[in-house]
């Protein structure tokens, strides 16, 4: 039987869970006296995580017992700020009429909908998101997904025909890593599932393997590297022509099994010939020798793979690089073999049940109405949803719904947003907290998170360096005024219907609602039963600490989604940016005194929303300004002192921390902070409030070949 999970009361018990707020997926074992939670530590005997967890697994306890927690609907009073209980039948109600009313009088575009980065955490909000995103009849749709791993998925779908494709890096058993923009000891692994990745790449040195991670600080991955290499943000395709260069003039490209079926060989080595280490070397501030001795390591090794991140997407060439990645671990043979960049295989099958549906994704097909930016697998940049709300005319976003999501933090030019939203008609938030978003909605609808539902994770067993799989049942009874995210999400769709919004598809709406009868376990038990593995709920919960399905195997050419099942090594959007990339090498770096800001982000932080619980934000200042020594001297600045940073689109005051472990000419600020903004019922938060990072990155700096969003390398003034 998949029943309810039920909560033993009086005496202890430990119980299975997983722990959902990063990419590591890893098992734990809680403690509970009723429905408290007495500890939180590690289970030793899941076989993919082995008792690995961070500091943020124990915090799960705070989130349950937080009293700034929405634990029942609110709705705005109107004419203030102030938020009153409302019953959840009234809320869909309400949120149902109003949405259908903008969408009745400005058109069913005028409703935007955001998704947070919790959403993929949440296998039951997966697999409702798609149904619902449809029955919303918008094209104005948004998510975390443009200021992340984009560039990643545009890569996967023009190289091997579908946006879930992403090669992961064969961690355990390559000879050679090559990391660009990440820092997995933080992330604990991203585009990357990689639970217990310091002990990884312990034992990746200590088989007599190499880690050389590049990036413009020497982050806490750097430390621990064989060699760390500064680069100069935004710069790493010039840094992987430069690679490739050396390949092709070496002689050393070795496509292995897969020469026969890659086609753009030729291209490629004709790009590469015009951007020889000596002339990239400037721009990269890697000098020449350097370049050519790390690609002859690389090719040297008996295995290497080339792993790229946050540092790589979120950049004006971002797509370029995230494709040469691709390219230098194919024309080196590092691809689909062991060691190198390899595809799972998992349980619950996504690119394969979506690939049956016609579903492999598309990029282009319409654009942002005010600037003109492509939408991607039906979504658009979420760095053009300010000047949307803001710019009047048909197609003007005048309603908005969020779910799990905090875009005025997360998002650039934050203050902007901020503004923005302030103007909406009408909004709903669906979400746990009153934060720097969702403090402007009319509605706040809360569901349940955490140890209090059943957890399987759908999206990032598709991302892990092995496969593997483990399902757990909810072991804390949510707060009775909360309702599962899947339930919300259907019930808000069928709401909107109802009062006449959205997609007008009966066929549509008779689906939501069988599903909505069915239930996400069903889903997920059906999902699984028709994977590659053959299993079933009832068998992983039988196995309750998880599964160890093996390691990577090499799976092309049948995984591949392309016609004729081919590899394209150049596609012509790829080939057709390199002119920007390069009118931009051969211009002049002047700085005019500006330093180039990147992000960074925190062990014990969570993007935005893990900062009300005091273990957490215990402890140093985390929001902090680092700038090299030589670059706080010239500017007067000394260690500890308040300085300002200000962009074309905002400023800051935060404490300087001054440091070797980053490059001249760059600073790095903290993702996720800035909670002083009124309105924002967050108390813990507050007391360490920082500043936000979006506050001064620009929403019109971006990728333009993507659309994601230019993180990296803003350039700033910093002053007393």
């Amino acid at each position: 039987m998949l029943g309810e999970p039920h909560y033993a009361m009086g005496m202890s018990q430990t119980r299975l869970h997983t722990c959902m707020l990063c990419e590591a997926v890893c098992g734990l074992e809680v403690e509970t006296e009723g429905n408290t939670v007495v500890s939180i530590r590690g289970d030793a005997a899941d076989p993919f995580s082995r008792g690995h967890i961070c500091p943020k697994a124990v915090a799960l306890r705070d989130l349950h017992e937080d009293p700034d927690r929405i634990t029942q609907p609110m709705r705005r009073a109107p004419g203030s700020d102030r938020f009153e209980p409302i019953s959840w039948d009234d809320a869909l109600a309400e949120a149902g009429e109003k949405l259908a009313a903008v969408q009745k009088q400005h058109g069913r575009n005028a409703l935007a909908l955001y998704l947070g980065n919790p959403t993929v955490h949440s296998y039951s909000a997966l697999l409702a998101v798609p149904f619902v995103g449809k029955a919303l009849g918008t094209r104005a749709r948004f998510s975390a997904t443009s200021v992340d791993q984009l560039p990643h998925m545009l890569s996967a779908l023009q190289m091997f025909g579908h946006q879930l494709l992403f090669p992961i890096p064969d961690v355990d058993r390559t000879d050679y890593l090559l990391m660009l923009g990440a820092n997995p000891l933080v992330s604990n692994g991203s585009i990357m599932t990689a639970p217990g990745i310091h002990k990884r790449l312990d034992a990746l040195r200590a088989r007599g393997g190499t880690l050389v991670v590049v990036d413009p600080r020497k982050s806490e991955t750097a430390a621990i590297a064989d060699e760390h290499v500064f680069i100069r943000p935004g710069s790493d395709a010039y840094l992987l022509l430069g690679m490739l260069h050396t390949v092709f003039a070496d002689g050393k490209v070795n496509l292995r099994q897969h020469a026969e079926r890659a086609d753009g060989l030729d291209e490629v080595r004709t790009l590469a010939a015009r951007f020889s280490p000596e002339r990239v070397a400037a721009r990269t501030g890697v000098d020449a020798e350097r370049i050519r001795r790390i690609t002859r390591a690389f090719v040297a090794a008996p295995s290497a793979v080339c792993y790229g991140r946050v540092g790589v997407c979120t950049q004006e060439f971002g797509g370029l690089a995230a494709w040469l990645i691709n390219v230098l671990n194919l024309v080196t043979g590092n691809f689909d073999r062991a060691g190198g960049a390899m595809f799972t295989t998992p349980a619950a099958d996504l690119v394969g049940v979506a690939s049956k549906l016609g579903e492999r994704g598309h990029f282009g097909l319409w654009k942002s109405r005010v600037r003109g930016l492509p939408e991607f697998g039906g979504e658009l940049p979420v760095s053009v949803l300010g000047e949307e709300i803001e710019t009047p005319g048909e197609g003007q976003i005048r309603a908005l719904i969020t779910h799990a999501g905090n875009p005025v933090l997360s998002t650039p030019n934050g203050a902007r947003l901020d503004k923005a939203l302030a103007g909406l008609d009408y909004m709903v938030a669906i979400d746990l907290y009153r934060n720097e978003t969702t403090r402007h909605a009319n509605l706040i609808l809360p569901t349940e998170f955490g140890l209090e539902r059943d957890h399987y994770d759908l999206a990032f067993y598709t991302l892990a360096v092995r496969n593997a799989a483990r399902y757990v049942e909810g072991i804390l009874k949510p707060p009775a005024g909360v309702r599962p995210d899947w339930q919300v999400l259907f019930d808000l769709a069928l709401s909107l219907h109802k009062h006449g919004g959205g997609r007008r598809d009966t066929k549509l709406v008779w689906t939501i609602r069988a599903l909505r009868a069915l239930g996400p376990r069903r889903l997920l038990d059906l999902l699984l039963r028709f994977g590659p593995h053959k299993l079933s709920l009832a068998r992983l919960k039988k196995d309750a600490h998880g599964l160890d399905l093996g390691a990577l195997e090499p799976r092309l050419p049948s995984l591949l989604q392309t016609k004729g099942k081919r590899i394209a090594l150049a596609p012509a959007l790829f080939l057709g940016d390199v002119a920007r990339l390069e009118a931009q090498l051969d211009s002049t770096m002047a700085t005019n005194g500006e330093l180039l800001l990147i992000g960074r982000r925190n062990l014990r932080s969570n993007n935005s929303w893990m900062h009300n619980s005091q273990r957490l934000i215990k402890g140093p200042e985390a929001c902090t300004l680092i700038m090299h020594p030589d670059d706080a001297k010239s500017r007067g600045l000394i260690e500890g002192q308040e300085v300002r940073v200000r962009s074309r689109v905002g400023e800051v005051a935060v404490p300087l921390a001054v440091s070797l472990d980053i490059a001249a000419g760059v600073v790095s600020l903290p993702h996720g902070w800035g909670h002083a903004r009124p309105g924002v019922e967050l108390r813990v938060a507050k007391t360490r409030a920082g500043v936000s990072l979006n506050d001064l990155t620009d929403d019109q700096k971006l990728d333009s070949l993507s659309g994601n969003a230019s993180f990296s390398g803003v350039p700033v003034t910093v002053s007393r």
